[in-house]
Order: structure tokens, then sequence, then C-alpha cells
């Protein structure tokens, strides 16, 4: 276990230094699917790389490290948040798909979880597109990716031993989490 949070910490630590570095030398104010032809797509590219370095390290925080690097490079939290989780389609499909065929799935809890994760989910989307002005929210998105990334820290160095309690209110947690993840582009784990 040690090993795998050195490494995640090492990744962390190199995400750290790109968000910094974008920080004092941000690429423009403005962005557009033009603006991709500029080089700006291979920013998308490291920013998918180091976001699945870190998951595959942690196994999890794909969204939250993605999210960040990219509002970072300058891309407007609700573009953020839909482009971290159309390419969460594929990777965590393929996931779902796997625990599915290994049996590994709690059916009940499923059931439970999916009807008010999807509805938190489309309000979050809904929100973040349609409600909320990007430039007043993202400090915000912020704050919550920067608790996030401090919280999956902790767990993963200080929670993986501790007993695992019975998980109540399921329905309400499903739909904030569904809420959370599709406004802060993750977190839904």
């Amino acid at each position: 276990i040690r090993d795998r949070v050195l490494i995640g910490l090492i990744l962390l630590l190199i995400v750290a230094i790109i968000i910094t570095i974008f920080i004092r030398n941000p690429l423009t104010s403005e962005f557009s699917f033009r603006s991709m032809l500029d080089g700006r797509f291979f920013l998308f590219v490291l920013a998918g790389l180091c976001a699945q370095l870190v998951d595959g390290a942690l196994g999890m925080a794909f969204g939250v490290s993605c999210s960040t690097l990219l509002i970072a490079f300058g891309v407007p939290p609700a573009l953020s948040s839909a482009s971290v989780h159309i390419s969460e389609i594929f990777t965590t499909g393929a996931s779902g798909i796997s625990h599915t065929i290994l049996k590994n799935l709690h059916k009940q809890l499923f059931v439970r979880l999916i009807i008010p994760g999807v509805i938190g989910a489309m309000l979050g989307a809904y929100l973040l597109a349609e409600v909320f002005d990007g430039k007043i929210i993202k400090p915000f998105i912020s704050a919550y990716l920067l608790i996030l990334g401090l919280w999956i820290i902790y767990k993963e160095i200080w929670g993986k031993n501790r007993p695992v309690k019975k998980i109540k209110h399921t329905g309400r947690l499903a739909l904030v989490g569904g809420l959370l993840d599709a406004m802060g582009g993750g977190g839904w784990g």
C-alpha cells in the first residue's frame, strides 16, 4: 500500500507542477474548439494522461485530476465536466462490464443508486450549463476539487484499515453524488 500511495503522491506532485505552470502562464481566457488546433489538443491529451496515471496508481480520481487540469488550462467548468464525463463513458463502461462479467455486482445497491444518481447528474449538468455563470462558479468548483483531492489522499494513507460502515440513505447519497460529480467533473466514487 505504501508503494501505491508514494507513486500516487509523486503523480499528484507532477500534476500540481503542471497546474502551477499554467496558472502562472495561462493559455488564453477564451476557449473554442478552433483553439484545439493551435496545440491545445496536446495539452488535453496530457491532462488525460496525467489523470489516468493518478487513477491507475490510486484506483480512483480520474475525474478529479482531469477536471482540475482542464480548469487550470482555461477550459470553462461546463466544458471541462462534459469532456471528463464523455471520456469516462468508455473507461467506466469497460469497468462496469468487467465487474458484471466477474459477478462483482450488488444488484440491490445498484438499483437503489441508479435512478437518484441519474437524476442528480442531470440536474447538476443542467445547473452547470444553463444556470450558473462559469466565471462565478469556477472558484467553488476549484475548492470542491481541492477538497476531494485532499480527501482522496487522506483516505489512501489513513483510511484503508477502517471498518466499513453500513451505508444508509443510499438514494440521497446517489442524488447528491450525481449532482456534485456532474458539476465538479469528478467525485461520484
